[in-house]
């Protein structure tokens, strides 16, 4: 275990949640809200709201049992079991590395404003792709102090662009670019449910600061903290960046924008300022990679503690590093990167990343359910009413944002769930039969 000076700070787990938070989806997300109209910022709205509960949640269950690496494995082990813990560290554990390779492929999507040959050359691509993947693997190999210090470098590299657009684009709004209210054809409510429903996937990782907890200082209340501090952070940059980018760029033009903060930055400072909005995307992907290379990591290393998952994903190198998640990690999140730029691949990358959605959603169903569960295992019976209260409504939003996901993820998803039960029995019958032979 990590000494007391190596372990992450607030402000490190803080970043540990904004950086692997905000990716470069974050950028094409004003984009796609354009077409509803104005009424689209109360998606966002509703969305925070939603995630707020959630984080809620994530901070209570982090304070009742501070010493659980896993996160979401961690809290849904321990208030379901190894069944119901195995199989959400199952899907959570896939959709970390195919999403991993599609933020690969945002941050070479971005550097090729600087570099042109990266849109037009797979080899260049996928060389630059697997740069960033292993790079970030050997930071992190290097133990907790050096993935932090990139986390928040990173984190902080990647706000000044969107502070800058989101603050500084307030003076450059026109009012007649909000109208109409609502463009969607439809009723307001439907406008509302759709757009929080985009906007949703933009609190994923809300979580982050909670699966490293043993490497976290004072975990009880640093984790708690980070991840409120790290909601309230990301909620400011999106919804001041949409009012402002919305403001600044008419709706007809803004909806066919590929790079809708990189317009908004050049109509505020000239076409130059192109460079550094995409520079910031760039940042924005390479620090979510980073976080999350991290998270890919100590979630095998959890699971593996627990004889949940084979021993050798448990080992540590001298810098207490869970170098074998992070290598075996790593190369899947190659391979999948790969399969984008591999011509009868890229169908089958993209099917991936569908079947990945949902099981980013259902761990937080089951942490807001196993909260409840917990607290009523430790006898903690003060504010018991606010409690579950805060856990029906985190279980409601969670049930929403799965089936807001869609029919076709709900099912494919689902499938890949189940995909994991042959692994489960497998993996206890060798603890079993380890058990028989001790």
């Amino acid at each position: 275990m990590a000494s007391t000076s190596k372990k992450l700070g607030i402000w490190t787990s803080t970043s540990l949640v904004v950086g692997s938070m905000i990716g470069s989806g974050v950028f094409l997300v004003p984009a796609a809200m354009a077409s509803y109209g104005s009424v689209s910022l109360l998606g966002w709205v509703f969305s925070a709201i939603g995630a707020f509960f959630l984080a809620r949640v994530f901070s209570l269950l982090s304070t009742m049992i501070p010493i659980s690496t896993g996160g979401p494995y961690a809290y849904t082990h321990y208030g379901f079991g190894d069944f119901a813990g195995f199989m959400v560290a199952w899907g959570y554990y896939i959709s970390i590395i195919t999403a991993n390779a599609a933020i690969t492929i945002s941050f070479v999507s971005a550097m090729s404003t600087f570099f042109p040959v990266l849109a037009t050359n797979a080899v260049a691509a996928i060389l630059t792709g697997l740069s960033a993947i292993w790079f970030l693997a050997w930071v992190n190999t290097r133990g907790i102090p050096a993935s932090g210090k990139v986390q928040l470098v990173t984190t902080i590299l990647k706000l000044l662009p969107l502070l800058v657009i989101s603050i500084g684009g307030l003076f450059f709004i026109r009012l007649e670019n909000f109208h109409p209210f609502n463009s969607s054809g439809g009723s307001v409510y439907d406008a509302i449910n759709t757009t929080a429903t985009i906007t949703m996937f933009s609190f994923v990782g809300i979580e982050c600061a909670t699966i490293p907890a043993d490497s976290v200082e004072n975990p009880g209340k640093t984790i708690a903290r980070a991840t409120m501090i790290g909601l309230l952070i990301c909620t400011l940059v999106y919804i001041l960046g949409s009012v402002s980018i919305m403001g600044i760029i008419p709706a007809a033009q803004l909806k066919h924008s590929v790079t809708p903060y990189a317009d908004a930055a050049a109509i505020m400072f000239g076409s130059n300022a192109r460079y550094w909005a995409s520079g910031g995307m760039a940042i924005a992907a390479f620090g979510a990679l980073n976080g999350w290379t991290l998270i890919q990591g100590k979630l095998p290393y959890a699971i593996a503690k627990d004889k949940l998952f084979p021993a050798v994903f448990g080992w540590q190198n001298k810098k207490g590093a869970p170098f074998v998640g992070i290598i075996v990690s790593s190369t899947f999140v190659s391979l999948f990167m790969m399969m984008n730029y591999t011509k009868g691949l890229v169908e089958q990358f993209k099917f991936l990343i569908l079947l990945s959605t949902l099981n980013t959603l259902v761990p937080y169903l089951f942490c807001a359910a196993a909260y409840v569960i917990i607290r009523l295992k430790i006898k903690q019976s003060k504010g018991l009413f606010t409690a579950l209260l805060v856990g029906m409504l985190a279980f409601a939003y969670s049930i929403w944002a799965i089936a807001g996901s869609g029919q076709s993820t709900v099912y494919w998803g689902f499938l890949l769930l189940m995909a994991g039960i042959p692994f489960y029995v497998w993996v206890v019958y060798k603890k079993n039969s380890e058990a028989d032979n001790n």
